[in-house]
């Protein structure tokens, strides 16, 4: 099972070492990236134009995969300018500001509406949803923009995503490679999925409300500096358009535009549709919303400002997603996308680079309950590092098979923790390219935000770890 380690693989290891070490720097981590590439390629071609032209690749890898993501953040934020410009999205959210009226308000009920949501829908048309309306209702009520983030990543890609109880995509995967009834692995779950939720989500709103005490790094002055950066983008190239739409007519968009969205959540219901399907209606919906207020509000020159809101909306999405795509480039590497950017390269029997490195890790521990939990969570966080969250969460089945087997039980509670470390990672918590949804509709650096969640997340996994052992 698996191939044993090469220069490659310790290659590719000490550059996400690298990487990492130069995120907590918070400094720019592209040329590292761009360098990894470089070595990588030339490791496995021998030959330099091939290695140069591998970075090239691996960008449109990397851009193919995160494309999805940037047209729906486009989309959104081209929609929420034309909502801003209008005052329609002022009189939207006005009676939603009765029920949010604090900051700690404003955390909980955003973090729980959107992990509600991605039980059923995924976290990625979540965000777009509870982004477009409780986003300035938040923001109004104190929340920094990047508490706003926490709370959807937190919720969302964290607790719904890897505890996935509804559509069960993930445990069902978990569960094929242990050779385990998928049932068993989500009862064996809910316990772990919780403890990791309240400890990574209580410590997460801990650190926001200290934080944004007098002195701190979300005072007031950063607050309202942050906060201002979610509506940049309706007033930088656009003026202000109040008073055009009577307020019966703005009224009325402001009732139309949330029950559109909510007879998306009930079609995505009724016709099963997740993840991207899911992802396709909002975005259309949005885009039809655009034309249709666009038109509303600049009459004659309403067809040019489509296209311009368009334009602006896709400005903002490459320009957030720009940074990002380097490093999403060289993480792609260690998957199987390896093989799309530089040719046949994996031997036989790998799984990835980073798979690689998990299994053998996991290879060379002793066997017990204590170090079965911690080894699993450890092989689920790196597999996590591609930014899938998926792809790694079968070998984490597979190691918990072959761990439970060694020391008698536990075979569930192992494929459950493996999978929440797996998902908490690389689903959307700490990899920056994976949370950069809930960053881009609340305008903040997916750098920060991962930053943000570094110290909530770690301490989830491990208190929920310790957990784990008492349940084997």
């Amino acid at each position: 099972m698996g191939v044993e380690l090469t220069a490659l693989h310790y290659v590719y290891l000490l550059f996400i070492v690298a990487i990492l070490g130069v995120m907590l720097m918070r400094r720019d981590t592209s040329v590292v990236c761009i360098v990894g590439i470089f070595i990588i390629g030339l490791m496995v071609k021998g030959s330099v134009y091939q290695a140069v032209s591998g970075i090239f690749n691996s960008f449109i890898y990397a851009i193919t995969e995160l494309l999805g993501t940037i047209l729906i953040i486009s989309i959104i934020v081209a929609m929420s300018r034309v909502l801003l410009a209008t005052g329609i999205n002022e009189a939207m959210v006005s009676p939603i500001t009765k029920l949010i009226c604090t900051p700690s308000q404003a955390y909980w009920i955003t973090g729980l509406l959107m992990m509600v949501i991605s039980w059923f829908f995924w976290p990625s048309p979540a965000v777009a949803l509870i982004g477009a309306v409780l986003l300035p209702v938040a923001v109004r009520a104190g929340l920094p923009a990047i508490g706003v983030a926490v709370a959807m990543n937190l919720f969302g890609h964290g607790i719904a995503l890897s505890g996935d109880f509804v559509i069960q995509a993930a445990p069902k995967l978990t569960a094929a490679a242990a050779g385990i009834p998928v049932q068993s692995v989500v009862s064996a779950s809910v316990p772990l999925v919780f403890v990791m939720g309240f400890v990574a989500t209580a410590t997460a709103y801990w650190l926001l409300i200290r934080d944004t005490q007098p002195g701190g790094s979300l005072d007031n002055k950063v607050i309202e500096l942050s906060n201002d950066k979610f509506s940049l983008y309706a007033k930088e190239n656009d003026e202000m358009i109040l008073g055009v739409l009577s307020n019966t007519m703005k009224n009325s968009l402001a009732v139309i535009v949330p029950v559109l969205f909510f007879l998306d959540v009930g079609i995505m219901y009724v016709a099963n549709l997740q993840g991207g399907e899911a992802t396709a209606l909002i975005g259309g919906t949005a885009v039809f919303i655009l034309a249709l207020i666009s038109l509303l509000a600049h009459r004659n020159q309403g067809l040019e400002k489509v296209t311009t809101y368009l334009i602006d909306g896709f400005k903002f999405g490459f320009t957030v997603f720009g940074p990002v795509i380097p490093i999403a480039a060289f993480f792609y590497l260690g998957d199987a996308g390896i093989d799309q950017i530089l040719g046949k390269v994996l031997p036989s029997g790998s799984q990835g680079i980073v798979n690689d490195i998990g299994l053998a890790i996991a290879r060379i521990v002793p066997l017990n309950p204590g170090v079965s939990a911690v080894t699993l969570t450890i092989v689920g966080a790196i597999t996590g590092l591609d930014g899938s969250g998926f792809s790694g969460i079968s070998l984490a089945g597979s190691i918990a098979h072959l761990f439970a087997a060694a020391i008698g039980s536990g075979i569930a509670t192992l494929t459950a923790l493996g999978q929440i470390a797996a998902i908490w990672v690389g689903g959307g918590t700490l990899v920056p390219w994976a949370l950069i949804p809930a960053a881009a509709i609340c305008g903040v650096s997916p750098f920060e935000l991962a930053r943000r969640n570094l110290i909530p997340v770690v301490s989830g996994l491990i208190v929920t770890t310790i957990v784990a052992m008492f349940l084997i």
